[in-house]
């Protein structure tokens, strides 16, 4: 899988959420539950552990001359209802 990011917002969720989207990244390498979202453009969400935090990661399917990639657009840490169908789908 490949991924991209806006560097500076990245640089802003650190500050803000304590997670660069570069490290968010790892989230895809585990056990996660994705969601489609009904936005224009079109987003889906995954919900996932990253390191001991539960966090809830918005992305695009985006394509290049190089094939698919994942465009992550932000993160934060999941919602009751996001860990309950996090909970639901993985136990």
């Amino acid at each position: 899988m490949r991924f991209d990011w806006d560097d500076s917002k990245s640089q802003g969720l650190k500050t803000q959420r304590g997670y660069f989207l570069e490290e968010v990244t790892d989230l895809f390498a585990s056990h996660y539950v994705e969601r489609m979202k009904r936005d224009d453009p079109q987003q889906f969400i995954a919900i996932g552990y990253l390191r001991n935090t539960l966090i809830s990661v918005i992305y695009e399917e985006r394509y290049d001359e190089e094939r698919e990639y994942i465009w992550l657009v932000t993160y934060w840490k999941s919602t009751r209802r996001e860990r309950d169908i996090y909970e639901q789908y993985l136990h």
